[in-house]
């Protein structure tokens, strides 16, 4: 027997019509092109307004949009019904339908009403039964978390790669333009040994650069689907051949390697490869939160703070201290930061909440990684672009503050030995002298060889 592809049941004077499902008939909105497994979804959950973000949804649209494809390659469903399926996912990817996925986040933890909503919305408009032709051998249980790694892995590749490079290339270029400052090092907050203010900035590329890495790695682990796993892993009502067309033909259109998962039971039962990469994006934004501390600090001043470089000038600063000039840019990164650390706790906390045969969490797990995701781009882009490039150096007061170290006494103790030298050091420090004038005094060293030894390029190195 043929499925009904008629839901609508009857039309009302109030702006709702009638549609039914297998708990009986439901009032819809007249212009709503979901049906009553939405609207269920709807009333049962009122809860925060926050919604699947657009990557999620283009994603349902690019799933099922394939299946309906491969379903009718492989002679699973009508080549007509898949045609007008395939053109109602379209509009899905492309966003032409998202007024119609109107379901909270906080819903069943499958995301069964999300994928019920796409369903209903794909079938109204092709004129296609919801279950039986567009989720033909598919299940919420692998569609979902399907549709998580999907929407992951093309934000990652298309936004947040980019602007991690574009961030870690910035600090490159400016750690080679600070390269000849000269400043003092600092440990435990304390004066350290002189360095190069541009071989700083090459430790912050560095982070960037190995965070790139690491999300590069997390995304190995994204690149495994779950389609195909349907309700448990076993593959129940999954036709021979599916999965592993659909995930060809989903890596086909985004240009990402996807491939099937190689237990569908882990697959499904757990979202470790979530936790994995929600932890390389938490790893990033301790890195930015570190980085963008630092460049607060050595821009704090202008007059009163280390002052060793100067931080672009973006809006005034304060509505009572006139010509103040804050990092605002900087204080955006670290706000931004603080909400991915938080988004990853989330996110852990929800992968270990998997029970048995499925993780629950799935819809906020989405949201947050995203959200993560989403955050961690366009931050790095505007760090990188209203900041970094941006940012000069003040080198005489650095050089000031190398001369003014204490610290310059280490390079004193293999001539001296270290108890010597640091009786130089107190005593400078008690007399308001520098190290150079104590040495001269105390140190015995001839003036050439002190020279050389207390010039701070040499110290710093190359």
């Amino acid at each position: 027997m043929a499925p009904d592809r008629c839901r609508y049941t009857g039309r009302m004077s109030d702006g709702f019509r009638i549609e039914r499902d297998t708990m009986g008939e439901m009032k819809v909105p007249e212009d709503a092109f979901y049906g009553a497994q939405t609207q269920r979804a709807v009333e049962n959950f009122p809860i925060s307004g926050l919604r699947f973000p657009r990557a999620f949804i283009r994603a349902l649209g690019l799933i099922k949009g394939a299946a309906a494809k491969v379903n009718a390659e492989l002679g699973y469903l009508p080549a007509e019904v898949a045609e007008r399926i395939q053109k109602a996912a379209v509009r899905v990817a492309e966003g032409e339908l998202d007024d119609h996925f109107v379901l909270d986040i906080f819903q069943t933890g499958s995301g069964t009403s999300t994928n019920m909503n796409a369903n209903e919305v794909i079938g109204h408009v092709a004129k296609a039964h919801p279950n039986d032709e567009v989720n033909r051998c598919q299940s919420s249980n692998d569609v979902i978390p399907t549709a998580i790694h999907v929407s992951a892995a093309v934000a990652a590749e298309s936004s947040l790669l980019p602007a991690m490079e574009e961030l870690q290339e910035t600090l490159s270029r400016k750690a080679k333009e600070l390269h000849d400052v000269i400043k003092i090092g600092r440990t435990h907050l304390q004066d350290a040994v002189p360095m190069r203010l541009g071989q700083e900035f090459s430790g912050y590329a560095a982070q960037v650069e190995l965070a790139i890495g690491r999300v590069r790695q997390a995304l190995e682990g994204i690149h495994e689907l779950p389609l195909g796993g349907t309700a448990i892993g076993t593959g129940l009502n999954a036709m021979p051949g599916f999965a592993q067309g659909v995930i060809a033909e989903l890596a086909r259109q985004t240009g990402i390697p996807f491939r099937e998962a190689r237990n569908h039971f882990e697959a499904q039962a757990s979202k470790d490869a979530v936790v994995f990469l929600s932890g390389a994006l938490r790893t990033y934004a301790a890195a930015l939160t570190k980085i963008g501390n630092d460049v607060r600090w050595l821009g704090s001043g202008p007059r009163c703070g280390l002052g060793e470089i100067r931080l672009p000038s973006t809006q005034p600063g304060s509505s009572i201290m006139p010509g103040k000039v804050n990092p605002v840019i900087v204080e955006s990164l670290l706000m931004a930061c603080a909400q991915v650390i938080g988004y990853d706790a989330t996110v852990t906390w929800c992968g270990a909440m998997g029970n048995f045969e499925l993780n629950v969490m799935m819809p906020v797990m989405a949201y947050d990684v995203l959200q993560s995701i989403d955050l961690l781009a366009a931050i790095s882009r505007n760090f990188a672009r209203k900041c970094v490039a941006g940012i000069e150096a003040d080198k005489a007061k650095a050089e000031a503050f190398v001369e003014q170290s204490l610290a310059m006494c280490t390079v004193l103790a293999p001539e001296i030995g270290y108890e010597k030298a640091a009786a130089i050091a107190k005593e400078a420090y008690a007399s308001g002298r520098t190290v150079r004038e104590m040495a001269r005094e105390k140190s015995g060293i001839a003036e050439k060889r002190l020279s050389e030894l207390l010039d701070p390029a040499t110290q710093a190195g190359s």
